[in-house]
């Protein structure tokens, strides 16, 4: 992204009559842009941008994570999102490095600089073939490294040569038994009624099974409350739909607030409402909402069915009661002070 972009994106987004923003710094793989790049973009912020809250977070494997970044973040109190996939034969069996190696090493060492620097991190962790086996090594691990604060997401591909899914995805039939140890192991870890880790699927659950907005985006009604902007100024809607189909114009051509309010941007974000029949007499509807719409067009029968129903089915199965009773202690923890 060169400097004109850079500058015309942070005055467009700051010139709009709301308190606070928030950045979320991507790739391939961000960091790639160079320190400099990051402290022109937080001078520019500084510029435009006086009496916002502006709230900045970054995306990153980690590798190029020296004490320059660490400091950096510090400072300017980013939130990191580290994808970390587990122990090293759950981490290294896909993420390798082009020499042959594993990253395991550089991505720990990463994790340990920025926690001892003070920067608040969140661990990504892709569930694949091979991880979704390993539910309570990977919850334990994290934990062990200081990392509280975990998101998971299921690994669905296509395979390159457009035959189904690709063999590395996550298979449908093992994700929900994940989901529920997984559940397992952070309710096991309360302590006098408080989560002592934060793990973004469940908090999200909960919000909406007290009544409130769930945090999470997969089950919202709708989507397209965010855009994403590309290094040359196309706008879409999505980080799953960088796509030419879903392309919503460019922010040197016309105004982000246009695009985010244009028919194309609304039309997006309804189609997550497109749900199956099945699904609308689902017990589960209000809680699943029919799952990300990224996972619903790998199904040869039936191009609206999510991959994931079933493990849905199993998950909320397993752990409704158990959500109904945390809402309502929440809820009555909140209102009773």
């Amino acid at each position: 992204m060169n400097d004109q972009l850079l500058e015309t994106m942070i005055g467009q987004l700051c010139a709009q009559p709301v308190p606070a923003l928030s950045f979320g710094w991507q790739g391939g793989e961000p960091t790639l842009m160079g320190i400099d790049f990051y402290k022109k973009a937080l001078g520019t912020m500084q510029r435009y941008g006086s009496g916002k809250m502006i709230a900045n977070g970054l995306q990153t494997n980690g590798i190029l994570m020296d004490q320059a970044w660490a400091q950096l973040f510090k400072q300017y109190q980013f939130l990191i999102g580290l994808s970390l996939d587990g122990p090293e034969h759950i981490h290294d069996h896909y993420r390798m490095q082009k020499n042959g190696k594993g990253s395991f090493e550089k991505v720990t060492a990463a994790a340990k600089r920025l926690l001892d620097a003070g920067v608040e991190v969140n661990v990504l962790t892709v569930i694949n073939d091979y991880s979704v086996q390993f539910p309570e090594e990977i919850y334990t691990f994290h934990k062990s490294l200081g990392l509280q604060y975990m998101q998971f997401i299921p690994c669905l591909e296509t395979d390159p040569g457009g035959n189904g899914v690709a063999s590395y995805s996550v298979s449908a039939a093992n994700y929900g038994q994940f989901l529920c140890k997984l559940f397992d192991l952070w309710l096991g870890d309360f302590s006098n009624g408080i989560p002592t880790t934060s793990i973004r699927f469940f908090e999200s659950l909960l919000f909406q099974y007290a009544g409130f907005a769930p945090t999470e985006c997969t089950q919202s009604k709708t989507c397209g409350n965010y855009l994403v902007i590309e290094h040359n100024g196309d706008v879409y809607p999505c980080d799953f739909y960088v796509d030419p189909d879903w392309k919503l114009g460019n922010l040197l051509e016309r105004p982000l607030v246009d695009l985010m309010n244009s028919d194309k941007q609304t039309e997006f974000g309804k189609l997550k409402s497109k749900v199956p029949r099945e699904c609308l007499a689902c017990e589960w509807m209000k809680a699943c909402r029919g799952g990300c719409t990224k996972d619903r067009f790998r199904n040869p029968n039936n191009e609206n069915h999510n991959h994931f129903c079933e493990d849905y089915k199993e998950f909320f199965s397993y752990a409704n009661q158990r959500l109904k009773k945390l809402s309502s202690d929440w809820k009555q923890k909140q209102f009773s002070h």
